[in-house]
């Protein structure tokens, strides 16, 4: 017997759940490793912070490695979203834009205690874990692509290959304030990573200070 499919309001409905309940796993994996550390989320563990049973996260993610790989394609999707709204808003001056993409990087929500805690959790596998790896390479090299258009911009009259110089020395030290705040929040802030960074850019685009404040 031929079964007759779901009306379309029907099947949005269903679409819209299974929606609803991955991202609710996802954010309960984010809380579990924030709580636990990676090694010690399981699927037991998610289940539990979503409030859910074991069985519904297995079955919408099949494994913990699948469910890992979600949440941080997640946790990079929320950074991406963000410096990419903000440096959008800036118009279309590149030293603002700039600027807005730097301050992207410690805006509270993706540079908060918990964002840091999951971030270093996984960096920490990548090594072991290419599809970890794969992830952050993919984003890093679209913000990458970014941050080399603006300093090119910036530095169009300086000797080929300086402006990528200068993005990989601004990526770094973004990063080292990263790990910084995370294993130092008693000495370090996030006020203190993006004064020590504007002040670095206004060294070098010092023709453009003004669009560097803190």
């Amino acid at each position: 017997m031929i079964q007759n499919a779901p009306p379309p309001r029907q099947r949005k409905e269903r679409k819209d759940n299974a929606d609803r309940r991955r991202k609710q796993l996802i954010e309960a994996t984010l809380r579990s490793v924030v709580e636990n550390g990676l090694s010690r989320t399981t699927l037991a563990t998610v289940a539990n912070a979503a409030g859910l049973s074991q069985g519904v996260a297995v079955f919408y993610f099949k494994s913990k490695d699948m469910l890992l790989a979600a949440a941080l394609e997640h946790q990079y999707s929320i950074y991406a979203d963000t410096w990419r709204k903000a440096v959008s808003e800036a118009g279309t001056d590149a030293p603002e834009k700039l600027a807005a993409l730097i301050r992207a990087d410690f805006s509270p929500l993706v540079c908060n205690r918990e964002a840091l805690a999951v971030w270093f959790s996984f960096w920490g596998e990548a090594s072991f874990r290419p599809r970890y790896a794969e992830s952050a390479r993919d984003f890093d090299l679209q913000r990458g692509a970014v941050l080399c258009e603006l300093c090119d911009e910036l530095l169009s009259d300086a000797p080929e290959g300086t402006a990528q110089d200068i993005a990989f020395s601004i990526d770094s030290l973004t990063d080292g304030f990263w790990q910084r705040l995370y294993l130092s929040p008693e000495t370090f802030s996030v006020t203190d990573a993006l004064r020590l960074t504007m002040a670095y850019l206004r060294t070098v685009f010092p023709d453009h200070s003004t669009a560097f404040r803190d």
